[in-house]
Protein backbone atom coordinates (compact mmCIF):
# COMPACT_ATOMS: atom_id res chain seq x y z
CA UNK A 1 0.00 0.00 0.00
CA UNK A 2 1.15 3.42 -0.79
CA UNK A 3 2.11 5.91 1.65
CA UNK A 4 0.02 8.70 2.45
CA UNK A 5 2.13 11.56 3.29
CA UNK A 6 1.24 14.06 5.85
CA UNK A 7 1.64 17.30 3.52
CA UNK A 8 2.38 17.92 -0.55
CA UNK A 9 3.02 20.67 -2.32
CA UNK A 10 -0.21 22.42 -2.45
CA UNK A 11 -0.24 22.06 1.56
CA UNK A 12 3.26 22.95 2.12
CA UNK A 13 2.24 26.62 0.05
CA UNK A 14 -0.95 26.86 2.08
CA UNK A 15 0.27 26.48 5.17
CA UNK A 16 3.78 27.87 4.92
CA UNK A 17 3.39 31.25 2.66
CA UNK A 18 4.71 33.28 5.48
CA UNK A 19 7.12 33.76 8.07
CA UNK A 20 4.68 33.92 11.24
CA UNK A 21 3.34 30.73 10.25
CA UNK A 22 6.61 29.27 9.77
CA UNK A 23 7.51 30.57 13.21
CA UNK A 24 4.34 28.95 14.72
CA UNK A 25 5.26 25.61 13.02
CA UNK A 26 8.80 25.25 14.17
CA UNK A 27 7.93 26.99 17.52
CA UNK A 28 5.30 23.91 18.07
CA UNK A 29 7.92 21.28 17.08
CA UNK A 30 10.79 22.76 19.07
CA UNK A 31 8.93 23.79 22.48
CA UNK A 32 5.68 21.59 22.41
CA UNK A 33 5.47 21.98 25.84
CA UNK A 34 5.93 26.03 25.89
CA UNK A 35 8.77 28.01 24.96
CA UNK A 36 12.20 27.45 27.20
CA UNK A 37 15.02 29.50 27.41
CA UNK A 38 17.79 27.20 25.54
CA UNK A 39 20.66 28.48 27.72
CA UNK A 40 19.37 28.21 30.94
CA UNK A 41 16.28 25.99 30.34
CA UNK A 42 14.20 28.70 31.97
CA UNK A 43 10.40 28.37 31.06
CA UNK A 44 9.33 31.56 32.30
CA UNK A 45 9.51 33.87 29.20
CA UNK A 46 8.63 37.30 27.79
CA UNK A 47 7.54 37.76 24.07
CA UNK A 48 9.42 40.53 21.87
CA UNK A 49 6.91 40.42 19.29
CA UNK A 50 8.31 43.55 16.93
CA UNK A 51 11.12 41.18 16.67
CA UNK A 52 9.80 38.20 16.54
CA UNK A 53 12.06 36.97 19.80
CA UNK A 54 12.02 36.03 23.62
CA UNK A 55 13.06 37.23 26.61
CA UNK A 56 14.58 34.66 29.49
CA UNK A 57 13.20 36.38 32.85
CA UNK A 58 16.08 34.08 34.46
CA UNK A 59 19.37 35.18 32.25
CA UNK A 60 18.26 37.42 30.40
CA UNK A 61 18.98 35.65 27.17
CA UNK A 62 17.06 37.72 23.89
CA UNK A 63 16.46 34.23 21.43
CA UNK A 64 14.07 33.56 18.78
CA UNK A 65 12.95 29.96 17.70
CA UNK A 66 15.33 29.52 15.46
CA UNK A 67 18.19 30.20 17.86
CA UNK A 68 21.45 27.85 18.25
CA UNK A 69 19.72 25.53 15.93
CA UNK A 70 21.40 24.74 12.22
CA UNK A 71 18.96 28.01 10.89
CA UNK A 72 20.82 30.44 13.70
CA UNK A 73 22.22 32.80 11.22
CA UNK A 74 20.29 32.00 7.68
CA UNK A 75 19.30 35.50 5.72
CA UNK A 76 16.60 33.27 3.78
CA UNK A 77 12.90 33.56 4.56
CA UNK A 78 11.82 30.87 6.70
CA UNK A 79 9.57 29.36 3.78
CA UNK A 80 12.62 29.13 1.28
CA UNK A 81 14.23 26.60 4.05
CA UNK A 82 10.46 24.70 4.16
CA UNK A 83 10.35 23.91 0.16
CA UNK A 84 14.14 23.14 0.60
CA UNK A 85 13.77 20.52 3.18
CA UNK A 86 10.65 19.23 0.89
CA UNK A 87 11.88 18.94 -1.90
CA UNK A 88 15.54 17.44 -0.59
CA UNK A 89 13.61 14.86 1.62
CA UNK A 90 10.28 14.25 -0.49
CA UNK A 91 12.62 13.54 -4.30
CA UNK A 92 13.64 9.91 -4.50
CA UNK A 93 16.70 10.99 -6.11
CA UNK A 94 17.07 14.24 -4.17
CA UNK A 95 16.82 17.87 -5.93
CA UNK A 96 20.50 19.36 -6.95
CA UNK A 97 22.21 22.78 -5.34
CA UNK A 98 21.33 23.76 -9.46
CA UNK A 99 17.48 23.25 -9.10
CA UNK A 100 16.67 24.46 -5.80
CA UNK A 101 18.83 27.52 -7.15
CA UNK A 102 16.23 28.21 -9.74
CA UNK A 103 13.48 26.92 -8.07
CA UNK A 104 14.17 29.25 -4.38
CA UNK A 105 15.48 32.19 -7.14
CA UNK A 106 18.71 32.43 -4.86
CA UNK A 107 22.29 31.99 -5.96
CA UNK A 108 23.89 28.87 -6.50
CA UNK A 109 26.50 29.50 -3.57
CA UNK A 110 23.12 30.16 -1.29
CA UNK A 111 21.55 27.26 -2.27
CA UNK A 112 24.59 25.05 -2.22
CA UNK A 113 25.66 25.69 1.09
CA UNK A 114 21.54 25.63 2.34
CA UNK A 115 21.55 22.41 0.52
CA UNK A 116 25.09 21.05 3.01
CA UNK A 117 23.41 22.45 6.18
CA UNK A 118 20.03 20.34 5.61
CA UNK A 119 22.33 17.24 5.07
CA UNK A 120 24.30 17.81 8.14
CA UNK A 121 21.22 18.02 10.28
CA UNK A 122 19.65 15.04 8.47
CA UNK A 123 22.71 12.78 9.82
CA UNK A 124 21.08 10.68 13.02
CA UNK A 125 22.56 8.25 14.66
CA UNK A 126 20.76 4.74 14.88
CA UNK A 127 20.61 1.51 17.15
CA UNK A 128 22.64 -1.81 16.06
CA UNK A 129 20.72 -3.90 13.90
CA UNK A 130 19.85 -7.39 14.63
CA UNK A 131 17.87 -9.16 11.88
CA UNK A 132 19.06 -10.08 8.76
CA UNK A 133 21.50 -8.05 7.66
CA UNK A 134 23.36 -7.54 4.58
CA UNK A 135 27.07 -5.82 4.31
CA UNK A 136 28.70 -4.63 0.73
CA UNK A 137 31.14 -2.17 -0.29
CA UNK A 138 31.01 0.01 -3.22
CA UNK A 139 33.31 2.32 -5.21
CA UNK A 140 31.86 5.49 -6.24
CA UNK A 141 33.53 7.86 -8.58
CA UNK A 142 33.45 8.22 -12.62
CA UNK A 143 35.23 6.62 -15.53
CA UNK A 144 39.29 7.94 -16.58
CA UNK A 145 39.83 7.86 -20.19
CA UNK A 146 42.45 4.99 -20.77
CA UNK A 147 41.58 2.74 -18.12
CA UNK A 148 39.79 -0.13 -17.52
CA UNK A 149 36.41 -1.17 -16.18
CA UNK A 150 38.77 -2.12 -13.09
CA UNK A 151 40.68 0.96 -12.29
CA UNK A 152 39.88 2.00 -8.79
CA UNK A 153 42.34 4.75 -7.89
CA UNK A 154 39.91 7.33 -8.79
CA UNK A 155 36.87 6.26 -6.87
CA UNK A 156 35.76 6.91 -3.28
CA UNK A 157 35.43 3.13 -1.08
CA UNK A 158 32.10 3.76 0.47
CA UNK A 159 30.78 0.87 3.11
CA UNK A 160 27.19 -0.17 3.63
CA UNK A 161 25.06 -2.22 5.64
CA UNK A 162 21.28 -2.55 5.49
CA UNK A 163 18.79 -4.43 7.40
CA UNK A 164 16.41 -6.48 5.67
CA UNK A 165 13.04 -4.43 5.88
CA UNK A 166 14.53 -2.02 7.69
CA UNK A 167 17.30 0.65 7.69
CA UNK A 168 20.58 1.00 5.80
CA UNK A 169 23.63 2.76 6.87
CA UNK A 170 26.47 4.00 4.47
CA UNK A 171 30.38 5.61 4.79
CA UNK A 172 32.91 6.31 3.49
CA UNK A 173 36.67 4.89 4.16
CA UNK A 174 39.80 4.93 2.86
CA UNK A 175 40.27 1.17 2.22
CA UNK A 176 37.97 -2.10 2.32
CA UNK A 177 40.84 -4.25 4.33
CA UNK A 178 39.63 -6.82 7.21
CA UNK A 179 40.24 -4.43 9.71
CA UNK A 180 38.26 -1.14 8.57
CA UNK A 181 35.54 -3.93 7.16
CA UNK A 182 35.09 -5.27 10.98
CA UNK A 183 35.37 -2.09 12.69
CA UNK A 184 32.32 -0.81 10.69
CA UNK A 185 30.51 -3.73 11.24
CA UNK A 186 30.83 -3.84 14.83
CA UNK A 187 29.76 -0.43 14.68
CA UNK A 188 26.17 -1.45 13.09
CA UNK A 189 25.62 -4.48 13.47
CA UNK A 190 24.87 -6.20 17.15
CA UNK A 191 26.51 -9.43 18.09
CA UNK A 192 23.29 -11.07 18.49
CA UNK A 193 21.84 -10.48 15.32
CA UNK A 194 20.37 -12.96 13.42
CA UNK A 195 22.57 -13.52 10.48
CA UNK A 196 25.06 -11.45 8.47
CA UNK A 197 25.23 -12.29 4.54
CA UNK A 198 28.06 -10.97 2.32
CA UNK A 199 29.76 -11.52 -1.27
CA UNK A 200 33.18 -13.69 -1.44
CA UNK A 201 35.31 -11.31 -0.52
CA UNK A 202 38.01 -12.71 1.33
CA UNK A 203 38.38 -9.64 3.86
CA UNK A 204 34.78 -10.32 5.54
CA UNK A 205 36.78 -13.68 7.10
CA UNK A 206 34.30 -15.15 9.42
CA UNK A 207 31.84 -12.69 11.06
CA UNK A 208 29.83 -15.60 13.06
CA UNK A 209 29.40 -15.32 17.09
CA UNK A 210 27.57 -17.50 19.67
CA UNK A 211 24.50 -16.19 18.24
CA UNK A 212 24.86 -14.82 14.65
CA UNK A 213 25.56 -16.23 11.48
CA UNK A 214 27.66 -15.42 8.96
CA UNK A 215 26.78 -16.69 5.19
CA UNK A 216 28.45 -15.65 1.78
CA UNK A 217 27.05 -15.58 -1.72
CA UNK A 218 29.83 -16.70 -4.26
CA UNK A 219 29.62 -14.05 -7.03
CA UNK A 220 32.70 -14.82 -8.54
CA UNK A 221 31.68 -18.64 -9.11
CA UNK A 222 28.00 -16.73 -10.65
CA UNK A 223 26.00 -17.65 -7.49
CA UNK A 224 23.34 -14.44 -6.66
CA UNK A 225 21.12 -16.20 -4.11
CA UNK A 226 21.22 -19.40 -2.23
CA UNK A 227 17.46 -19.77 -0.18
CA UNK A 228 17.40 -16.35 1.80
CA UNK A 229 20.67 -15.80 1.42
CA UNK A 230 21.42 -12.85 -0.96
CA UNK A 231 23.50 -9.34 -1.19
CA UNK A 232 20.47 -7.98 -3.39
CA UNK A 233 19.00 -5.99 -0.55
CA UNK A 234 22.26 -3.78 -0.55
CA UNK A 235 22.95 -4.04 -3.93
CA UNK A 236 19.29 -2.19 -4.85
CA UNK A 237 20.41 0.43 -2.18
CA UNK A 238 23.66 1.45 -4.37
CA UNK A 239 21.85 1.36 -7.46
CA UNK A 240 19.58 3.77 -5.51
CA UNK A 241 22.10 6.07 -3.86
CA UNK A 242 24.47 6.14 -7.75
CA UNK A 243 21.07 7.08 -9.78
CA UNK A 244 20.90 9.98 -7.85
CA UNK A 245 24.28 10.89 -7.87
CA UNK A 246 23.88 9.93 -11.61
CA UNK A 247 20.80 11.87 -12.23
CA UNK A 248 20.42 14.81 -9.90
CA UNK A 249 24.26 15.88 -8.39
CA UNK A 250 26.64 14.52 -11.97
CA UNK A 251 29.58 14.84 -9.52
CA UNK A 252 30.21 14.96 -5.98
CA UNK A 253 33.27 15.49 -4.18
CA UNK A 254 35.05 12.94 -2.33
CA UNK A 255 35.40 16.07 0.63
CA UNK A 256 31.84 16.20 0.78
CA UNK A 257 30.68 12.54 -0.13
CA UNK A 258 29.40 11.47 3.01
CA UNK A 259 26.88 14.63 3.72
CA UNK A 260 25.32 13.38 1.00
CA UNK A 261 25.17 9.47 2.31
CA UNK A 262 23.41 11.22 5.31
CA UNK A 263 20.91 12.31 3.45
CA UNK A 264 20.34 9.56 1.37
CA UNK A 265 20.20 7.66 4.59
CA UNK A 266 17.51 9.91 6.40
CA UNK A 267 15.46 9.64 2.91
CA UNK A 268 15.62 5.59 2.62
CA UNK A 269 15.21 5.08 6.45
CA UNK A 270 11.96 7.57 6.19
CA UNK A 271 10.85 5.96 3.01
CA UNK A 272 7.37 4.68 4.75
CA UNK A 273 6.94 7.25 7.70
CA UNK A 274 4.15 9.44 6.55
CA UNK A 275 5.72 12.29 8.85
CA UNK A 276 9.23 12.58 7.25
CA UNK A 277 8.66 16.32 6.54
CA UNK A 278 7.97 16.94 10.30
CA UNK A 279 10.88 14.37 11.12
CA UNK A 280 13.40 16.29 8.81
CA UNK A 281 12.02 19.85 10.71
CA UNK A 282 12.93 18.47 14.11
CA UNK A 283 16.50 17.67 13.00
CA UNK A 284 16.93 21.22 11.55
CA UNK A 285 16.24 22.39 15.65
CA UNK A 286 18.39 20.23 17.13
CA UNK A 287 21.45 20.24 14.43
CA UNK A 288 24.46 22.20 15.42
CA UNK A 289 25.49 25.35 13.16
CA UNK A 290 27.96 24.86 10.53
CA UNK A 291 29.66 27.75 8.92
CA UNK A 292 30.24 27.91 5.43
CA UNK A 293 34.29 28.28 6.07
CA UNK A 294 33.99 25.10 7.41
CA UNK A 295 32.49 23.39 4.60
CA UNK A 296 34.83 24.83 1.78
CA UNK A 297 37.99 24.89 4.11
Amino acid sequence: MAVTYEINLIKLIEQFNSESKCREYLQALRWPDGVVCPRCKWQTISRIHERDQYDCDKCRYQFSVTSQTIMHDTHLPLWKWFLAVYMMVESKKSVSANQLSRTLDVAYRTAWFLCHRIRKALYTPHALMMGIVEVDEAYIGGKVRGKGRGFKDNKTIVLGVVERNGKTRMQTASNANRGTLRQFIDQCVGENAEAIFTDDNSAYGNLTTTKRRHEKVNHSEEEWVRGDVHTNTIENVWSLFKRGLIGAYHKVSKKHLDLYLDEFEFRFNNRDNPYIFRDAMKELLTADNIRYSELVA
